[in-house]
């Protein structure tokens, strides 16, 4: 049934043909602009970094700042405080065990392995390693945010208890390498254009004929 939503979704939108470049060339970018998504929207984030990059142009600038002085820059993120002690610290550890603020060397690692690092770093959670590993690193995953959640739950394909993490998962185990990023961005774009949480256009759903309509 994934595949067949897949399958359905590309039809529309494209995103596996033509795959956006959503990456960093430092990971380490994508990384922190993911940290400062969260419980916020796209515009929001995007106006939140690019004020930071202004500020401090360079990570070590924002450790030299320290967080009072970050917490200003990030503030149309939301959480602008508890986000600005977290990417302190997090750009601490990185520091501290790579002697740089870059995390590109990573890369030389195998999946797993690199998970169970950002895993480890201080408010980065299961969407945060997802998105890090599939837009900045090229690495197979699929995150999972509200969209996909609501998507996977009208449609049937995850109970309606699962946690996005439990979902993330269940795609990645049945979803090719190859089709992880468009496939994501696919239903990121239907949930957004279709698919709302109030009001969704069934009419012109393409999924409509094996949407189980769990809403």
């Amino acid at each position: 049934m994934i595949i067949k939503i897949l399958d359905a979704l590309e039809s529309q939108y494209h995103n596996e043909q033509n795959p956006p470049n959503l990456g960093h060339e430092e990971p380490l970018d994508g990384l922190i602009l993911t940290v400062l998504s969260q419980n916020t929207n796209d515009i929001n984030r995007d106006r939140a970094f690019k004020k930071l990059k202004e500020n401090f142009p360079a990570w070590p600038d924002v450790v030299e700042a320290g967080a009072l002085k970050l917490e200003d820059s990030i503030r149309t993120a939301g959480l602008a405080h508890t986000k600005s002690q977290r990417i302190i610290t997090i750009l601490e550890k990185i520091h501290a065990d790579f002697g740089e603020y870059s995390i590109k060397t990573l890369a030389s690692h195998e999946r797993e392995y690199i998970r169970q690092y950002l895993r480890s770093l201080p408010g980065v959670g299961a969407k945060t390693v997802a998105c890090t590993l599939l837009f900045d690193f090229g690495i197979a995953a699929f995150p999972v945010d509200t969209h996909i959640t609501r998507i996977s739950k009208r449609t049937g394909i995850a109970p309606q208890k699962s946690s996005p993490e439990e979902i993330s998962r269940m795609f990645e185990e049945i979803v090719p390498s190859s089709r992880c990023l468009g496939g994501h961005v696919n239903m990121i774009a239907h949930g957004r254009a279709v698919c709302h949480s109030q009001k969704a256009d069934c009419e012109s759903c393409v999924l409509s004929k094996i949407c189980m309509k769990n809403f």
